[in-house]
């Protein structure tokens, strides 16, 4: 294969792939883009077609992240419907974990465990059109042993409440009163927010979007900096 078949074959698996025909030149920068969308996989495997984040690809991202001493701060963006529980966990106390500056960022939703890995970054923003889904922990399928079933799902309930509240400005019963609110979400119990409603309950700091995350993770790893040279 000559090069410019392998060019060719290179731009068709990228319009496969990703939809584009070519991908910007890369840019050097201290900032690195966490991106959590579709569904958040678990201990297993989703079917065939669903977007899905893996636990297991981004934990090794942020060990790399906060090993790399070119990387200065990490914007997390989040379109995700949610997912595996404990992954979602597993992440969120990641990100939570990181030495360097975070910033998330709502884009188009950040739905059930993505609650929690939205909160987990040091300052958080969410698009005015972006919503939250705040629900009660679930189970899929058949349900056996159900006392105990039921133990452990409010067990896993209170890890994510406890997440949630000592990671933004949410009080622990407002919190709850989302969750298990009725008629908020359709044969449910529930609470779907909105944009600016998430930042008026305190759970999200502020309105905004790219222009603004960025902005306001430069200004954070500025003052980390500057205070490093102290």
């Amino acid at each position: 294969m000559n090069e410019e078949e392998g060019s060719n074959q290179e731009k068709q698996e990228l319009l496969t792939d990703l939809g584009t025909m070519d991908l910007p030149e890369e840019i050097a920068s201290p900032i690195h883009c966490l991106t959590i969308i579709g569904q958040i996989e678990g201990h297993m495997f989703l079917a065939q077609g669903n977007k899905a984040t893996r636990y297991e690809h981004i934990i090794p991202q942020l060990v790399a992240i906060e090993q790399d001493p070119k990387i200065k701060g990490v914007l997390v963006i989040l379109n995700t419907v949610g997912g595996d529980v404990e992954s979602g966990l597993a992440i969120a106390e990641g990100i939570k974990g990181l030495s360097k500056p975070t910033v998330s960022v709502v884009l188009g939703g950040g739905h059930s465990i993505g609650v929690p890995i939205a909160v987990a970054a040091d300052y958080t923003l969410i698009a005015p059109s972006a919503t939250m889904t705040i629900h009660p922990v679930r189970l899929t399928g058949m349900v056996i042993g159900v006392p105990a079933t039921m133990e452990y799902l409010e067990r896993m309930q209170d890890r994510v409440v406890a997440f949630v509240t000592a990671n933004s400005k949410i009080s622990e019963q407002s919190f709850r009163n989302l969750m298990m609110t009725v008629g908020e979400l359709s044969q449910d119990i529930g609470t779907v927010v909105v944009g600016k409603r998430a930042v008026e309950l305190g759970l999200i700091d502020d309105e905004g979007s790219i222009k603004e995350a960025l902005a306001k993770l430069n200004e954070m790893i500025e003052q980390q900096e500057k205070g490093e040279a102290h």
